[in-house]
C-alpha cells in the first residue's frame, strides 16, 4: 500500500514538474512574436509592438460571476426543468389523492407556474424562471415529448378490439364528434366578432372550434377505466373502442382543418390533403409489412438499443414528413405508432422504454409551456366569464349528450349510456395538444385559449365524480329492486 502511494506521488510530481517547464518554455515563444511586421504602401517594413489582451478583472466580484452563470441559457433551462418536474410531481400526487388522474394535476401545475398565478403573485420570479429568450427551447423540448406521447397513443390502439365493437364504437364516437362539432360551429357565430383574431377567417375559426369541442382524451379515459376496474367489462371495452375511433376521426378532421388554414387557396389545401392521404396509404400498405419483417413480426422479441434507436429514427422521420406536408408532426408520430408490429411483447417493450421518459420528463414541460400561454387574467369582465361558462356548458352538452344518446340508441342501458357519455367527455392532454396547435397557427387568441384550457380541465375533472355518482345510483336502484322482489311475495 505504501509502495503504491509513493509511486503515485512520484508519478504525479514528475508530470507536474514536466508540465510546469513546458509552460515556461512555451511562454518564451511569445517573445519571438513580440513584433508584428506590417508592410506599408512604399514597401518599408514597420514594426509594431504586440498588443497583448489582458483580461479585465470582473467588476462586482463573485456576485457578478454568479449572476452571469445564473443567466446562462443552459443554467436557465436546467432550473426550469427542475422546477417543472417537482411542481408537476407534487400537483399530480395531490390530485391522485383527490381521486383525479395525475394528468389533471400536471395541467393545473402549468397554470400555477404561468402568468395566471405565479406571474400575478410574484412576477419577478416568473420573468427570472421563464424569460422570453428561453421559450423557444422550452417549446421544442415540449414538442418532442408530445411527439413521443402520440406515438405511444398510436401503439395503444387495439385493432382487434375496434373490429369486435366496430358498429357501436363508430356510431357512438361519431355522434360524440358530430354533435359537439356542430355546437362548436354555432358558438363561433356568437363569439367570432368579439374574440377571433382579425386576420383569421370565420371558416378557419369555426372549424377549429368544432374540432376543439370534439376531442376525447383516449389515454386519460383508458387510465380512468383501469383505475376503476372496468378494463375487462363490456362498458369499459366499449368506451375504449369508442375513444379510439373518436381519436382517429378527430385527428383526421384536425389534419384537414390545418391543411385548409395553412394553405393559400383551395388548390393548396387539396394538394396538402392529397399528400396526407398518399403518406397514410404508403405507411399502411407499404411500410407496415416491412416493419413486421424488420422488427420481428409476431415474435416481437427485440430487446436491444439498436431496436429502440431504429424505432426512434423511424418515428422522427414520419413526424418530419407530415410536418413537411403541412399538417403537423404529431400525425406522423401517431401513424408510426399505429403501424408498429402488433406483437404484444414488442409493443410492451417499446412502451416501457419510451413512455416513462416522455411522461415523467418531457410532457410536464408541455403542460407548463401551455400554462405559460394561459392568461386567465384576460377574462377580466363578466362577458368573458359568461362566454367561458357558456362554452363549458356547450362542450358538456355536445360531447356527453351526444355520446349518451348514441349509446342509448345502440341498445345500452341508461346508466351505461350516461357512463359512456361521461367518459367520452374526458378531454385532458389531447385537448391541450389541439389548443396549442390552434394557438401556434394564430387561430385562437389569448382569451379563447384560456377559456378552452379551463373547459378541458373542468370536463376532465368531472368524469371521475360523475362515474361515482352513476355507480352509486345504479347500485342503490338495484338494491331497491332486490328488496322489492324479496318483500313482494310475503305481502301477497
Amino acid at each position: 500500500m505504501n509502495k503504491n502511494l509513493l509511486l503515485y506521488l512520484a508519478v504525479f510530481s514528475l508530470f507536474s514538474v514536466g508540465i510546469y517547464f513546458v509552460l515556461e518554455f512555451g511562454a518564451r515563444l511569445e517573445t519571438d512574436r513580440s513584433a508584428l511586421r506590417q508592410h506599408d504602401g512604399s514597401g518599408d517594413v514597420t514594426i509594431t509592438p504586440p498588443q497583448r489582451h489582458q483580461p479585465e478583472a470582473p467588476s462586482g466580484g463573485i456576485s457578478k460571476i454568479l449572476r452571469e452563470n445564473l443567466e446562462n441559457p443552459l443554467s436557465i433551462l436546467l432550473l426550469q426543468v427542475v422546477v417543472i418536474l417537482i411542481t408537476a410531481k407534487l400537483a399530480g400526487s395531490l390530485f391522485l389523492k383527490l381521486g383525479q388522474p395525475s394528468v389533471i394535476g400536471e395541467m393545473v401545475a402549468g397554470i400555477v407556474l404561468g402568468p395566471s398565478l405565479l406571474g400575478l403573485i410574484f412576477p419577478q420570479a416568473l420573468s427570472f424562471l421563464f424569460p422570453a429568450s428561453s421559450m423557444g427551447t422550452l417549446r421544442l423540448l415540449s414538442q418532442i415529448g408530445v411527439i413521443l406521447f402520440m406515438f405511444i397513443v398510436g401503439m395503444e390502439l387495439n385493432a382487434r378490439q375496434l373490429q369486435e365493437k366496430a358498429r357501436a364504437a363508430v356510431m357512438i364516437s361519431h355522434a360524440g364528434i358530430v354533435a359537439p362539432f356542430f355546437m362548436g360551429v354555432i358558438v363561433s357565430l356568437l363569439i367570432y366578432r368579439a374574440f377571433a383574431p382579425p386576420a383569421i377567417s370565420f371558416t378557419s375559426f369555426a372549424l377549429f372550434m368544432g374540432v376543439a369541442m370534439s376531442v376525447t382524451a383516449f389515454p386519460v379515459l383508458a387510465r380512468i377505466i383501469e383505475e376503476r376496474g372496468m378494463t375487462n367489462t363490456y362498458l369499459g371495452n366499449t368506451a375504449i373502442a369508442c375513444a379510439a375511433v373518436d381519436d382517429v376521426t378527430a385527428w383526421c378532421i384536425l389534419a384537414l382543418v390545418i391543411a385548409v388554414v395553412k394553405s393559400d387557396g383551395i388548390g393548396a389545401s387539396l394538394l396538402t390533403i392529397f399528400l396526407a392521404l398518399i403518406f397514410t396509404a404508403a405507411m399502411l400498405l407499404v411500410v407496415k409489412p416491412q416493419l413486421n419483417r424488420l422488427f420481428g413480426g409476431e415474435t416481437g422479441e427485440k430487446d436491444s438499443k439498436g431496436t429502440v434507436a431504429g424505432v426512434l429514427a423511424f418515428l422522427f422521420i414520419s413526424a418530419y414528413f407530415t410536418e413537411l406536408i403541412g399538417i403537423h408532426a404529431i400525425f406522423g408520430a401517431f401513424i408510426a405508432g399505429v403501424i408498429m408490429p402488433p406483437a404484444p411483447a414488442f409493443r410492451s417493450f417499446l412502451k416501457e422504454r419510451l413512455s416513462t421518459f416522455s411522461s415523467a420528463a418531457l410532457l410536464p414541460l408541455f403542460f407548463v409551456f401551455t400554462g405559460l400561454r394561459t392568461q386567465i387574467g384576460l377574462l377580466n369582465d363578466w362577458q368573458s366569464w359568461l362566454v367561458c361558462l357558456g362554452i363549458i356548458a356547450v362542450a358538456i352538452a355536445g360531447k356527453l349528450g351526444g355520446g349518451m344518446m348514441a349509446a342509448r340508441w345502440a341498445g345500452m342501458s341508461w346508466s351505461d349510456s350516461l357512463s359512456i357519455g361521461a367518459l367520452m367527455n374526458t378531454r385532458g392532454l389531447m385537448e391541450l395538444i389541439v389548443l396549442n396547435i390552434g394557438y401556434d397557427l394564430g387561430i385562437l387568441p389569448g382569451r379563447i385559449f384560456a377559456i378552452m384550457i379551463l373547459m378541458a380541465i373542468v370536463t376532465t375533472c368531472m368524469t371521475g365524480p360523475l362515474l361515482t355518482v352513476i355507480t352509486f345510483v345504479e347500485r342503490k336502484s338495484s338494491g331497491m329492486i332486490e328488496t322489492h322482489n324479496q318483500v313482494s311475495p310475503s305481502m301477497k
